[in-house]
């Protein structure tokens, strides 16, 4: 796909999200996270775009976290956004220092160093008056990120498109949510992003995430449409098709047939009826 056809694509699937669940609104100040991966330097272009389509005026700030890694390159970042003449702002966080002290050798990274990039992030939209915040997470980390809570943590959730904090004073955005990965992939080739890996998650083996990823990237070489259906899915919840008795009132559901009877789809009687009347 060229360039032209591809971007067409990336700010059609963005609108899209952004409209679906009203991320962006009129005087809405975003704060566009920045890590240095494909996936943020495409949603900051995405933005760049919209402001010059989009009906309602929003101002956009590029905000990046140096969390002290070792041969953290910092003048690439700033380079970048300057020949762009974007708004930015470069925090400093010694978060890798801390992540790496507190578990022990071996120890999945993501989870806290996460956790402490988010805190972060949040107390400078804050200080900085900005009331969103917008995170580069695509559909196939929305898909993967549903199978690891499957397989993993005993629960159905993924990153939900749109959120509010815990504290209940940020708005958590993620414009990309119908994108595929593929096409961020190859619009980063075009674009020749300056691309900075991750030295914490990218040198972890054998990561839960990775072995999920492995598992989607094979169910869409065998059906290239098959992550957005399950996409479609997420947004086609139905509670009382599941078991979580929280969402659905399972126990108040009552039944038309009287007890003892055989039921007339099944055959078989009421295991309960026996029971109920030897307590009666």
């Amino acid at each position: 796909m060229n360039l032209k056809s591809l971007e067409k694509r990336l700010t059609y699937l963005t609108a899209n999200a952004i409209r679906d669940y009203r991320m962006v609104e009129g005087g809405d100040h975003i704060m566009v996270c920045l890590s240095g991966g494909k996936d943020s330097y495409a949603m900051l272009e995405m933005f760049r775009l919209l402001q010059q389509r989009a009906p309602v005026r929003f101002d956009i700030t590029a905000v990046n976290l140096d969390q002290k890694q070792p041969g953290w390159p910092e003048h690439i970042l700033p380079d970048y956004l300057d020949s762009l003449g974007v708004n930015y702002r470069i925090l400093e966080q010694d978060t890798y220092s801390v992540v790496k002290s507190v578990l022990p050798e071996g120890k999945t990274m993501c989870s806290l160093c996460s956790r402490l990039r988010r805190g972060a992030l949040y107390t400078a939209a804050e200080e900085m008056g900005m009331n969103k915040i917008a995170l580069g997470h695509h559909r196939d980390d929305l898909v993967e990120t549903l199978f690891l809570n499957l397989f993993y943590g005993g629960r159905l959730a993924t990153m939900p498109p749109k959120l509010r904090s815990n504290d209940g004073k940020h708005v958590v955005i993620r414009p990309l949510a119908y994108v595929p990965e593929q096409y961020l992939e190859q619009y980063a080739g075009h674009k020749a992003f300056p691309i900075i890996p991750c030295n914490l998650c990218g040198s972890q083996p054998n990561l839960k995430r990775a072995e999920i990823k492995r598992m989607v990237q094979a169910w869409e070489q065998e059906d290239p449409n098959r992550l957005n259906v399950i996409l479609r899915s997420m947004q086609n919840v139905r509670p009382s098709h599941l078991a979580d008795t929280d969402l659905h009132d399972f126990a108040g559901l009552q039944g038309s047939v009287a007890p003892g009877m055989p039921d007339p789809v099944t055959g078989e009687e009421d295991a309960f009826a026996g029971l109920q009347a030897d307590r009666a």
